[in-house]
Formats: structure tokens, C-alpha cells, sequence
């Protein structure tokens, strides 16, 4: 844990990245990482077997660069990234509060229902989906209102211990075929495989909690440049961490489903459907085993978006509120994360509020047409905005002359920019129009 008793007035000092620090960067990893891309993974490796295991790594590369951006601004300035977007006009505060409000409408349900399905396969006589689905948001609900950042933290680890077992060992008691495996490494594109290849290099753990790691990073007690290398060590582990989930659901896909030409569900009940499918082959401990790294997964991002995302929210509101407009020198923000004032605030537990209760009722409804359209296209442009934004934000003056863009860095956002661009435009067209 970081020292939160050092003075806010210490000057900065780099400290040395040891493993001891770590821990924003396992939050935002399993947060980012929810039932949908797992199965959207295995599905990639059920049609094209190891063929496509390079385009995961670039992913969590990708995601690598996001995330130390997100974190560097948030160090470097001592400022929060909604004060860096309020830089840029008020046209990101509009976006994002339409995109938020929205988004956390529609995410609740969706959530709530994730976490439940497992719950409803371990439990096939106790409650129905939509009980299970009520008494997981209110279970985060009650967790992320009580508990401050070091707790959540803590929970936060020992959920992605659990997934990390389960997964990597579903993965190894499928027998993969190694040589195959690594031969995925070199870039090739099977027909047909484009549009796969690009949802595994964006899609998986790319969310709106990539620009909650910083809000993260703060309430870790993070607040100048001295904890620069702490947090890029952080980083490189959340994505490592992301890319063996990516792989091991790869190789599960390619093994299981792809030599033996079976199907699974689109969406979360794809992975109810490979538990019944582990139960046949290898009996029900390890589909049961599975099914709680199922549940893993789901309520990691459950109570992460809870946290991370309702952290967003009372800094959008303390921002629009006090009007600050981002420039010259650091004016607290960051600090009042850093010393919990967000998380006890009545924004930031207004928006907890918001996202558990409303979605409460698409448990019982289709989603409505026009909400669906609107959260897909708010969804899909989100990713674009963070990646561009960054760019903006980190080669201009906001941002200390030695902490800006070097190179590389200006290279794999714009990489990422363009990539999450041709995603949005072919998520906009796959909507239900």
C-alpha cells in the first residue's frame, strides 16, 4: 500500500517501482475485463483456432499505452482527466453527461444480469435470474457505499486471483497444442477474420474504466510525478494480467470449440453453455470451478464500474460546479481523490444510486429501441474520444514540457485512435437500426 500519511507539500521523488505498490492497475485489469470479452475471445478462437493469438497481444499493448497516458496526466499535472477534457471546450462535459447517464442505464442491467447468470447454473433450484440479478447490484451497492479505496482494493485482488486460477487452469485442462499456439504469434489475417481481429486488439478491457485507472491511481494516495514509475510498472502488470485471460480464453476456444466444430450462445449465456459443455468432458468440479470464475469476472466489473465510474461522475459534477477551467497550476482535484472526499460525496453516491436502482427494470423489459441505439452510439464513440483526447491533452501545454508524448507514445495512441475509429463506425453499423 502507498504511504497516504506523506504531506501533500513533500516535493516529488521518484520512487522505485516495487511489486508491493501495485494495485490500481489489478482493479482497472478486472474491471475492464467482463464476461462479454471472454466470450467474444472464445468465440474468436472457436472460428480461427491460434490463427489470431498476435492480434490479443497488440490488444493489451494497446491498452499499455491507454492506460500510462490515463495515469501520466493524472501525475504529471496533478490533475484529474475531466479537468484536462474541460480544457478542450464544453463539449466534453455535454458529451459526457449524456454518455453517462445513458451508458449507466443500460451497464447496470447488463451487469446485474452477467453476475446472476453463473449464480443461477451453480444454483439451479434457488432463486430466478432477475433475484440473483436485484441482489448482485444491491450487494455492490452496499459494498462500494461502505468501504473506501484501500477495501475495494483488496476485494478487487482476491476476485482476480480467482479468475486468474480458474481461468489458467481451464486453459491447461484443455490440452492446448503449444506449437500451434505459437505460431499464432506471427500476424496473419484468415478470411473473414478482420472484424475479429479488431474487436481482439480493442475490444477486450477497453471501457470507459481505462479513463477511471487514474481516478484509481489517486486514490491509491498517487498524486505526483515521484509515483511515475510506480505506476507504469502497475500498469504493465494489469495488462499482463489482461493478456493472459486474453490467451488462456484463446487457446480454450481453440481447443474446445474449434477442433470439435462446437457452438456457443452469443453474449454472457455463452458461457453457461461452456460450462455445460467442461461438465461433459470433464465433470462437474470443473464446470463448477468455472462457473464461480465466471462469477468472478461479472462482479469484478460490477463493483468496479460502481466505484470507478461513480468516481467520474462527483468529478464531472465538482468540476461543472466550481467551473475550474483545467489551466495553470494544480488546483486539488486530484488530492481530494487522494484523500476519499469523492468517494463520500453525494455525487458520487447519487450515480451509485442511479446505476443500480433505473436498470432494475430492464430486468423485466426489453431494452427500449431507442435507448439501445443511443448507448450503442455513445458506446462505440467513447473509445476514439479517450484515445484523441489523450493525444490532445499530452502534446500541448497542459501538460509539463518533460512529461509529454515521446514517440512511441504519440505512435500507439494514434495507432489506438485509428483502430477504436473503424470499431465505432462498424459498431454503429451492426446496431439494430
Amino acid at each position: 500500500m502507498a504511504d497516504r500519511t506523506e504531506p501533500a507539500s513533500a516535493p516529488p521523488e521518484m520512487r522505485k517501482a516495487k511489486w508491493r505498490y501495485i494495485g490500481p492497475g489489478i482493479v482497472v485489469a478486472a474491471t475492464g475485463v467482463g464476461a462479454g470479452d471472454l466470450v467474444a475471445t472464445l468465440l474468436a478462437g472457436s472460428k480461427f483456432g491460434y490463427t489470431l493469438l498476435w492480434a490479443a497481444v497488440i490488444g493489451c499493448v494497446v491498452k499499455v499505452a491507454l492506460a500510462e497516458a490515463v495515469g501520466r496526466w493524472h501525475l504529471a499535472t496533478g490533475r484529474t482527466l475531466f479537468e484536462g477534457w474541460r480544457t478542450l471546450g464544453t463539449w466534453t462535459s455535454v458529451y459526457f453527461a449524456i454518455y453517462v447517464v445513458i451508458w449507466g442505464f443500460v451497464y447496470g442491467a447488463t451487469a446485474m444480469s452477467s453476475s446472476a447468470l453463473p449464480l443461477v447454473a451453480l444454483f439451479p433450484d434457488g432463486p430466478n435470474l432477475k433475484t440473483w440479478g436485484i441482489l448482485t447490484g444491491l450487494t455492490g451497492l452496499v459494498f462500494v457505499w461502505f468501504n473506501r479505496y484501500a477495501v475495494f482494493e483488496k476485494v478487487m485482488t482476491v476476485l482476480v486471483g480467482v479468475m486468474f486460477v480458474v481461468v489458467v487452469y481451464v486453459a491447461i485442462r484443455v490440452s492446448p497444442n503449444f506449437g500451434d499456439a505459437f505460431a499464432g504469434l506471427w500476424p496473419t489475417l484468415p478470411d473473414g477474420s478482420l472484424l475479429y481481429t479488431l474487436g481482439l486488439i480493442g475490444g477486450v478491457g477497453g471501457t470507459i474504466t481505462m479513463a477511471a485507472y487514474g481516478y484509481w491511481v489517486n486514490a491509491k494516495g498517487w498524486t505526483d510525478v515521484g509515483w511515475l514509475k510506480v505506476m507504469r510498472l502497475d500498469n504493465r502488470v494489469a495488462y499482463i494480467t489482461t493478456g493472459i485471460f486474453v490467451v488462456a480464453m484463446l487457446l480454450v476456444g481453440a481447443e474446445l470449440l474449434h477442433a470439435t466444430q462446437l457452438t456457443l450462445e452469443s453474449g454472457d449465456k455463452g458461457l453457461v453453455d461452456l460450462g455445460d459443455i467442461l461438465e461433459e468432458r470433464y465433470g462437474a468440479a470443473t464446470a463448477n470451478l468455472f462457473l464461480v470464475g465466471f462469477f468472478a469476472t461479472s462482479f469484478t466489473s460490477l463493483i468496479g464500474v460502481w466505484h470507478g465510474v461513480s468516481l467520474l461522475f462527483a468529478d464531472f459534477v465538482a468540476n461543472v460546479r466550481g467551473g475550474h477551467d483545467g489551466h495553470g497550476a494544480g488546483d486539488g482535484n486530484a488530492r481530494e481523490v487522494a484523500a476519499g472526499s469523492r468517494e463520500r460525496s453525494l455525487p458520487f453516491r447519487a450515480y451509485l444510486l442511479w446505476l443500480t436502482f433505473p436498470p432494475m427494470t430492464l430486468l423485466w423489459l426489453d431494452e427500449p429501441f431507442a435507448i439501445v441505439i443511443t448507448y450503442g452510439v455513445l458506446g462505440a464513440f467513447f473509445m476514439p474520444f479517450l484515445a484523441l483526447t489523450l493525444l490532445w491533452l499530452l502534446n500541448t501545454d497542459r501538460t509539463p514540457r518533460q512529461w509529454r508524448n515521446g514517440g512511441l507514445s504519440n505512435g500507439l495512441l494514434t495507432a489506438s485512435g485509428l483502430l477504436f475509429i473503424v470499431l465505432c463506425v462498424q459498431q454503429i453499423r451492426d446496431l439494430p437500426w
